[in-house]
């Protein structure tokens, strides 16, 4: 993407030799005089330093100093209204970082970093994979050899309850997070973040450990979200145990009614400081939004077409291809649309443990991805909507094809003995294709066969799958009971080929708060799950596939240790420019591809989503997302002329 000139200034501070001379304690620097101190010390030093209104790891900015808005929103957009959307499950809390419960999916939202982040899951900004712009800070500054960095903070900065946020708040949740969320992200901090140091009540230093790479810590630190030491001392919560209260943070919501179960409203915060941020010109336009709670996909669907809830993005390819037949949507009061969207299709698909025998062996992996029928699938239950998916980084320029060549071949053999002879010499692995008039392809079984054999697995004169001492292969797939009838067709079509093969499989559906907890234990051979997508290099690669946090990450839902995906993520973390992280994500996709961790789902390349005609967006979406809660906004004429027609109530 073309950058419009945004640079970052350079000065010659460096803070080091202050923070020796003040001590480098936790608490040593904190009034303005120690600060300046600092200051002075650092202009001694002569090093070059940058200083800016956001970071780039490359140091290329999309925005420049002093932008007044992001390109993609309407800086006029209307403030008002309210926006329900359907969930299906339960919640019990409003803690969304606690290790146990089923806490409201949207309670982070309380949550702001000294860097801008994403509220409701959208990007920000969401035309650019490689920026971060300062939020709660008003500045940061750090050497280029990325060994430190210090946020300078707004002054005008407040908490929902109306109490200022300091750099000693800051402080402190970055602790409450490295000490309790979840076990992979203290892992990584603790390994990635030697000190953290508050200058003065607005000015906080965070010093990164020596012979690490510096990808992406700064964003790690800078997006921590800023929640308020006093109130958490004062209430005796905690981040890691499930609670009822909502976190005190500075963001723009917060709950204002719920009840378990049934519904949850957040509001506009009338504390709320960064309205006219520039950052925030443009976004957060609705006063209210609800959910609404269904025990079931059909429930859920009925409700909307009724008009209790009022925006909805489908996901099922047969309710979208049949559904959609009802007569709000036939008299024009509901729209219906297929937006485009940029971003790599996340990698939805039969997700294998590879923690647990026996899909922690490469054959058998590859084995149970022939099984899936991709376009049985396809035709019989998702109505030739979807297309095939063969990559972690499908349709964008890193998409491994072919046998390596070039760059991404000299970066493969850089690696050494870690990487099989065949990755170097072999087409990247695509995925096989099934004949589409029946569920269990007999070709696609006679080769699984032959490789489960390979493996030390037959079929017995009972036809049972077994081992050598005569125990028959058992898997267990975790189902949620919420989930819609078209996902638990294509695991029952998936799960009876399995036992066509002789193997046994346990499916039963679990409630939500069962399958949460069995997830995070990673209680399950197969899971029906979704990777995101290979976008950017950063330190969330480790978590996502890597072997240290394999166990007790939750975003590595195959729980994969794999020397291969180590070495890659390693030097890929090392990358210096743009074009060397492009291959090295084309080297990952590869090596991910090899690994068979995942049997590939289709995808859909568009939004699909349908509203009631009172929402409005910008003609021209953003490449990173949908923003349906970052940027759309109300329109009160349609509203109420939907009233008045009766299709709302």
């Amino acid at each position: 993407m073309p950058k419009t000139p945004g640079k970052p200034s350079v000065t010659g501070i460096d803070r080091r030799h202050a923070m020796k001379m003040i001590g480098g304690s936790a608490v040593a620097a904190t009034t303005s005089l120690n600060g300046s101190m600092a200051l002075a010390e650092s202009h001694s030093s002569g090093a070059e330093i940058v200083r800016s209104h956001g970071y780039s790891y490359f140091g290329d900015l999309l925005y420049p100093a002093g932008f007044e808005h992001f390109n993609y929103v309407n800086p006029n957009a209307p403030k008002g209204g309210e926006i329900k959307f359907g969930a299906r499950g339960t919640f019990d809390g409003f803690n969304r970082w606690a290790w146990r419960g089923n806490s409201q999916s949207n309670a982070s939202v309380v949550g702001e970093g000294l860097l801008a982040r994403a509220a409701f899951g959208t990007p920000v900004p969401a035309d650019s994979l490689t920026d971060s712009y300062c939020f709660i800070a008003r500045e940061i500054e750090y050497p280029k050899s990325k060994e430190w960095c210090v946020f300078h903070m707004r002054d005008d900065v407040v908490f929902r309850n109306g109490n200022p946020a300091r750099a000693s708040d800051a402080r402190f949740s970055f602790e409450l997070f490295r000490d309790q969320s979840i076990r992979s992200y203290q892992q990584l901090v603790k390994e990635s973040i030697e000190s953290v140091e508050v200058i003065d009540d607005l000015t906080i230093r965070f010093k990164f450990f020596d012979d690490i790479s510096r990808r992406s810590l700064i964003e790690l630190v800078g997006g921590t979200p800023i929640l308020s030491e006093e109130w958490y001392k004062e209430t005796g919560e905690e981040l890691k145990e499930p609670s009822i209260n909502l976190p005190m943070g500075t963001g723009p919501y917060q709950v204002g009614d719920y009840e378990f179960n049934r519904y949850v409203v957040y509001e506009r915060n009338p504390n709320y400081w960064g309205w006219d941020h520039p950052v925030n010109v443009g976004r957060h336009n609705f006063d209210r939004i609800r959910y609404e709670y269904f025990a079931d996909a059909t429930a859920q669907f009925e409700a909307f077409k009724a008009g209790e809830f009022t925006f909805r993005t489908e996901a099922s390819p047969k309710r979208w291809a049949t559904g959609y037949d009802f007569p709000a949507l036939d008299k024009g009061d509901v729209v219906r649309e297929e937006i485009p969207t940029g971003l790599a299709p996340g990698n939805t698909g039969i997700i294998f443990n590879t923690n647990k025998s026996p899909v922690d062996n490469r054959d058998v992996r590859h084995a149970l991805t022939l099984a899936f029928n991709y376009e049985w699938t396809r035709e019989s239950l998702e109505f030739s909507l979807t297309e095939q998916r063969s990559s972690f980084a499908q349709n964008q320029e890193w998409e491994a094809k072919g046998t390596p060549e070039g760059l991404e071949l000299a970066f493969l053999q850089s690696l050494g003995d870690v990487v099989p002879p065949e990755l170097l010499s072999e087409p990247v692995v695509m995925p096989h294709t099934s004949n589409a008039d029946t569920p269990v392809d007999r070709r696609n079984k006679r080769t699984a066969l032959r490789l489960l054999e390979g493996a030390g697995w037959t079929v017995n004169d009972q036809g049972r799958m077994v081992n050598e001492a005569g125990e028959q292969m058992s898997l267990d797939f975790l189902v949620l009971s919420t989930w819609d009838d078209a996902r638990k067709a294509t695991i029952e079509t998936y799960v009876n080929t399995l036992r066509d093969w002789g193997i046994n499989v346990d499916a039963d559906a679990v409630d939500s708060a069962q399958g949460q907890q069995r997830f995070i234990d990673k209680d399950y051979h197969l899971i029906e799950f979704r990777i995101g997508g290979l976008t950017s290099v950063g330190v969330g690669l480790r978590q996502a596939f890597g072997s240290e946090t394999a166990i007790v990450a939750t975003h590595n839902a195959s729980a994969l240790r794999s020397p291969l995906v180590d070495a890659i993520i390693e030097a890929a973390l090392d990358a210096e420019s743009r074009q060397e992280e492009i291959t090295a994500m084309t080297a990952l996709d590869r090596a991910l591809r090899y690994e068979y961790v995942v049997a590939h789902a289709g995808y859909v390349p568009d939004y699909w989503v349908a509203y009631y005609d009172m929402f409005e967006r910008p003609e021209n979406l953003p490449q990173l997302g949908l923003g349906v809660l970052d940027f759309w906004w109300f329109n009160e004429d349609k509203y109420e002329a939907l009233k008045a027609s009766g299709a709302l109530r």
